[in-house]
């Protein structure tokens, strides 16, 4: 889960790395009174989940808080990247003698952490990256030791950081970490982490993401989930216990087992290209023993997306049976003509393994309109691309 600048600094403050006063706000007003308290010239910053926010207009200086109101209205409501600005961050101006850049991301190809730094900072670091890869340190952070003073030592001089302000920096690094660690973060990073003219180290922005599989450790994190900006569909997966990620296709998938789903969506996207380009609206795994309940929840969810357009239930019944997989076909139906949504979109049956003959009989003996059995895979996909194409 990406955040918010607010909510990254936010956390920075929690464990002790600099960041300078401000006030998330919603409206002019709101900007306007915040201004005021934090008094002096204030930055009002656009709050989106993307880079660029500068060169779009979305940062901007205000010398009091009528200035501070007027810079709000501008940004609030703007389309940055395809984002729509709903708060911006009035904080306090800081003059800056320097800027640098800081940050640890998880290595994944490694399996370690990565530290990358440089005396560079307040530009895209894709851009340092390219142009002037010796500007860039990047150091290589074993899990199990961690960023010790030590460590966040040798991090400031592979960056070749000025002596006057290498162990703040490094300090901040240290800081850093513990973001990184104790609150479950994948991603953390500072861009620009200034020098003052008066010599002091401030994180001026923040990027942070956290997470997602870590959630279960910190209850105060669903506070940082922005409901607003989530989808709706993906919100009450969630909420239903279902491991589902929205696409944006045209068929909805539901498989049991993470690798089944993921080469559904492969054999689905190759049959597509023969239908004019159709899609996967989504992942949906509905696990390992699936109970008739879980089946019909998810596709419940899947069937009320408008995207989709026609559906695949592709299951292999190992621990799964599939009798609770044809039940759970035919008790979703039932649920949604009861509630008045009957299903209007066809949907492609794909059943094999654990009881499969008994769970395609029932299916069979129901004859549910817009139903179809399927017996392979790869004839399952091109059916169910061929249904998503006709009903566009």
């Amino acid at each position: 889960m990406d955040l918010y600048e607010y909510q990254a600094k936010h956390l920075f403050g929690k464990h002790g790395v600099p960041v300078v006063p401000g006030a998330v706000c919603e409206t002019p007003d709101a900007a306007r009174l915040a201004a005021r308290r934090i008094g002096g010239t204030t930055v009002v910053k656009a709050q989106v989940k993307t880079g660029g926010r500068g060169k779009a207009g979305g940062v901007k200086l205000a010398k009091d808080e009528d200035e501070a109101s007027a810079r709000a209205a501008d940004i609030l409501g703007m389309d940055i990247k395809g984002h729509t600005v709903h708060k911006v961050l009035v904080t306090q101006a800081a003059e800056i003698a320097e800027e640098y850049y800081v940050s640890f991301l998880l290595d994944r190809a490694n399996r370690a952490f990565l530290a990358m730094a440089s005396v560079e900072g307040g530009m895209e670091i894709e851009q340092v990256a390219v142009e002037k890869p010796e500007a860039l340190a990047k150091v290589r952070v074993d899990a199990l030791e961690g960023c010790s003073p030590a460590k966040a030592a040798e991090i400031v001089a592979a960056a070749r950081f000025p002596a006057e302000v290498a162990d703040q920096v490094a300090d901040v690094l240290v800081k850093l970490w513990d973001v990184l660690v104790l609150e479950d973060a994948t991603l953390v990073e500072v861009n620009p982490l200034v020098r003052t003219p008066d010599g002091r180290i401030l994180a001026l922005d923040g990027k942070v993401t956290l997470d997602g599989n870590a959630h279960f450790r910190h209850a105060s994190h669903a506070d940082l989930v922005d409901v607003a900006a989530s989808d709706p569909i993906e919100l009450r997966a969630k909420a239903l216990d279902l491991n589902y990620v929205k696409l944006d296709g045209e068929v909805g998938i539901i498989g049991n087992g993470a690798g089944l789903v993921m080469s559904t969506l492969d054999v689905v996207a190759y049959a597509g290209e023969e239908f004019g380009g159709v899609r996967p609206a989504n992942f949906l795994d509905i696990g390992g023993g699936a109970s008739a309940e879980v089946m019909s929840n998810g596709l419940d969810i899947v069937l009320n997306d408008p995207s989709v357009r026609s559906v695949f239930v592709n299951v292999f019944g190992g621990i799964t049976s599939c009798v609770e997989v044809a039940n759970g076909v035919k008790f979703a139906i039932q649920i949604l003509a009861d509630a008045g949504k009957p299903v209007d979109k066809p949907i492609v049956c794909r059943i094999d393994g654990n009881r499969a003959e008994e769970g395609r009989a029932i299916l069979l003996e129901a004859a549910i309109p817009g139903v179809e059995l399927v017996e392979t895979m790869d004839e399952a996909a091109r059916r169910v691309a061929e249904l998503a194409a006709a009903g566009k």
